[in-house]
């Protein structure tokens, strides 16, 4: 028992303090990142794995002990066991924020390679009205007074200034 204690302790051990379950948050997310992470989170459930079947090897093991050993046995078998836990929940919350990080980086590329124009929208009104009569003459019309109204929005605004400009110039 005591060799597969060890073993399964030591394996244990290496699990926890894999390097490889830090991310690093200064670089930025690439393919080949993930794909290292998924191999690494691989190779830890192959341990944890490993580990719960020595595990259920050591407690079949330390019930066959002698009566004054069993208690001290089963309670190392049990801090394994929790220290496993543990790993596993790490394991579940480093394999979590992986996927949070490839979902966020994968929306990021979708609306990076997104094309944001009007043209489609445009289109779709003029469907809209042309379904409910109205002809195209009109919707140039309405168009041509929607670039016009542009530019006395814009006119308005700049005489807004200009006269809140003079305004402060000769009240003070």
């Amino acid at each position: 028992m005591e060799p597969l204690y060890q073993q399964t302790h030591k394996s244990t051990r290496s699990s926890l303090t894999w390097d490889a379950w830090r991310q690093p948050t200064s670089s930025p997310c690439t393919q080949f990142f993930f794909f290292f992470c998924a191999v690494v989170e691989n190779e830890i459930q192959a341990s944890i794995d490993q580990i719960f079947s020595h595990l259920e090897r050591l407690e079949i093991l330390s019930s066959k002990e002698p009566p004054n050993k069993r208690q001290n046995a089963k309670l190392r078998v049990d801090q394994l066991k929790y220290d496993v836990q543990h790993l596993q929940t790490a394991l579940r919350n480093f394999q979590h924020r992986r996927y949070t990080r490839e979902q966020q980086e994968r929306q990021r590329e979708e609306l990076l390679s997104r094309t944001f124009t009007t043209n489609g929208t445009q289109k779709k009104i003029l469907d809209i009205a042309n379904m409910l009569g109205l002809s195209n003459t009109v919707m140039r019309l309405i168009e041509k007074r929607a670039f016009q109204d542009k530019y006395f929005m814009i006119g308005g605004m700049l005489l807004t200034c200009v006269v809140m400009f003079l305004a402060v110039q000769y009240l003070t």
